[in-house]
């Protein structure tokens, strides 16, 4: 019955009611300790998406524009671990006698590191050039030289002020508890939801790692494959990015064997020699093999290198224990790179929709909707589909169809990737922006209120049409994938996964449209708002039970149970014995 239940039950009202918190906003404002959220909102916004609650008046970059200039950024950059009691200012005189220096940060990462970016890439070459070899001891070290070093102290000096030891950047999201206080120092929903964002996206420092990272796994790669490139994508580049998310890249070698037509004259044509294999799928799997063994035995900072290649996408899973990132690594994965420059886009058309995703994904990891296991949750990518698919369905827009960003596109746009048409224009100022204003909170609620009576045992999502469509199998949560429109991205989420996103859907619907929001007074250190849905599951607050009133599952449940209790007890017997029910 459970399957053929969601999305039947009666559409939940949703009301837009307002309520006036701005005396005690000021009031849990002054009473937090410091100026928390304050401090919080003045960091860095990555590149790529507008800050949350601005337009941004500045022409944005296209995707493929930000990507090669943060490559060409790491090129020249340099990895060092550094000795904990490290002068920074000592530290900078010395390199900068190899070059100026744009750019560096420290961080910790079983140990501490340094990021350094020159000005010219020369100044790198120097650098090696000046580095040495470590002398063999009992375990002999391979002779691989890189872009990862590793820096020693001569005369290592106890001397130094601690207050000039180098200055650490987080690499880390909150804790919960440092999250909750963010939350109920917030004015507003909304303000919350800004807060979850700047708590939890991809600082500057982050996103410089990341690419760095992967020029890194580049130069090993480029060993065997002059003049490939690895690109990252997913998270990391979408602008949906979390801290502490895994770093997805893939080998792409379609640069490679490129030549100059004008040095090819005549009736001649050189090629290089090569061995042939069966199929793409058996090269691909042999180039991973390759790159996996290399990053074993010489890739430093390379651990628990695990070489997946019977997958459908064969993949070299691994650890870059310098940067604590968990990394996978494919090969000519070129849809998985538009599709990351799809949400690129619709993350940086409107400040709402980074905030929203955010939030939902946040919610849905509280409450066990998605994993990092594999198995039959919803994954992230799902979520976020879904959330454009809802913001598409606003009147009016907030973001536009697949389909109207393709009749946008100019011949410069057009792209074919294996057989399927990924066509969409590329220019962010050619799309025009939405009239919509409705607020962030408003949003939250109608999301799950239109998730928790979405029709699911009949529709599927579609974002290139914008549309509920009749799903075309069984499965219970069909989601359509933007390009390989063959596939549903959510087939692996089962009936129970998916009922109990609805469940939990209608259940903060109920929460949010409550008159007070369930908001206890300034004094108190009770959640309220969006910190009350982000609570564990089971946990009750006293002050927040006695207002409200049962969400819609435990009503069905407690008619359920009044319904067994009056048949029981209509069919007590004449002598006052109570007889035994066998309905369920």
């Amino acid at each position: 019955m459970a399957a053929r239940g969601v999305g039947l039950l009666t559409r939940l009202p949703l009301h837009s009611q307002r309520r006036s918190r701005v005396q005690r906003s000021i009031s849990r404002h002054l009473s937090c300790a410091g100026t928390i959220a304050a401090n919080f909102g003045s960091e860095e916004q990555p590149p790529g998406g507008a800050e949350t609650g601005s337009e941004d008046k500045i022409p944005k970059k296209r995707f493929f524009e930000v990507q090669e200039e943060r490559r060409e950024q790491a090129q020249r950059t340099v990895l060092i671990h550094c000795p904990n009691n490290i002068n920074e200012k000592k530290f900078l005189k010395y390199l900068s006698q190899h070059g100026p220096i744009n750019n560096h940060f420290f961080y910790e990462s079983f140990g501490l590191y340094a990021v350094v970016e020159f000005c010219q890439k020369d100044s790198v070459d120097s650098l090696q050039n000046g580095t040495h070899i470590p002398k063999q001891s009992a375990e002999p070290a391979i002779p691989f030289k890189s872009r990862f070093l590793n820096l020693k102290l001569k005369n290592s000096s106890n001397q130094i002020p601690e207050q000039l030891y180098a200055q650490k950047t987080n690499q880390s999201p909150p804790s919960s508890k440092k999250l909750f206080e963010l939350l109920n120092c917030a004015e507003s929903i909304d303000d919350q939801l800004n807060t979850l964002l700047k708590a939890f996206q991809l600082t500057e420092e982050n996103v410089r790692l990341r690419h760095l990272t992967c020029s890194l796994i580049e130069d090993i790669a480029a060993a065997y494959f002059p003049g490939c490139v690895i690109r990252p994508f997913g998270s990391s580049v979408n602008t949906f990015g979390k801290l502490g998310c895994d770093l997805d890249m893939f080998l792409d070698l379609n640069e490679v064997g490129k030549f100059d037509v004008h040095k090819n004259a005549g009736n001649f044509l050189m090629e290089f020699q090569m061995k042939t294999v069966p199929s793409e799928r058996i090269a691909t799997q042999k180039i991973l093999c390759v790159i996996g063994e290399c990053l074993d035995n010489f890739g430093p900072g390379c651990v628990g290198v695990q070489k997946i290649l019977n997958a459908r996408c064969p993949l070299v899973r691994f650890s870059h224990q310098a940067s604590g990132f968990q990394c996978d690594l494919t090969a000519n994965n070129s849809i998985a790179l538009k599709s990351s420059e799809l949400l690129y886009i619709y993350g940086s058309l409107d400040s709402r929709v980074r905030a929203l995703v955010f939030c939902v994904r946040c919610w849905a990891r509280a409450h066990s909707l998605t994993s990092s296991i594999p198995g039959a949750w919803i994954t992230n990518f799902s979520l976020t589909v879904m959330v454009i698919f809802f913001l598409q369905r606003r009147s009016p827009p907030i973001l536009p169809t697949l389909d109207s960003l393709k009749s946008l596109a100019d011949a410069e746009d057009r792209c074919i990737l294996d057989g399927h048409n990924c066509t969409f224009v590329r220019d962010l100022n050619k799309i025009k922006p939405s009239g919509n204003t409705e607020t962030l909170e408003l949003l939250l609620k109608e999301f799950f209120e239109y998730f928790g009576n979405f029709a699911f045992n009949k529709n599927s999502i579609n974002i290139r049409q914008g549309r509920e469509q009749n799903k075309p199998d069984s499965s219970p949560l069909y989601i359509q994938n933007p390009f390989e429109m063959s596939l549903n991205i959510s087939k692996n989420v089962s009936q129970s996964q998916l009922q109990k996103f609805v469940d939990l859907a209608r259940d903060s619907a109920w929460i949010l449209e409550q008159e007070d929001k369930g908001q206890p007074s300034p004094s108190s250190k009770q959640p309220w708002g969006l910190a009350t849905l982000l609570l564990p599951p089971g946990t009750v607050y006293t002050s927040l039970s006695k207002k409200r009133k049962k969400p819609v599952s435990e009503k069905v449940k407690g008619l359920l149970e009044s319904i067994k209790s009056s048949t029981t007890d209509s069919s007590k017997g004449t002598r006052g014995k109570r007889a035994i029910s066998t309905q369920a």
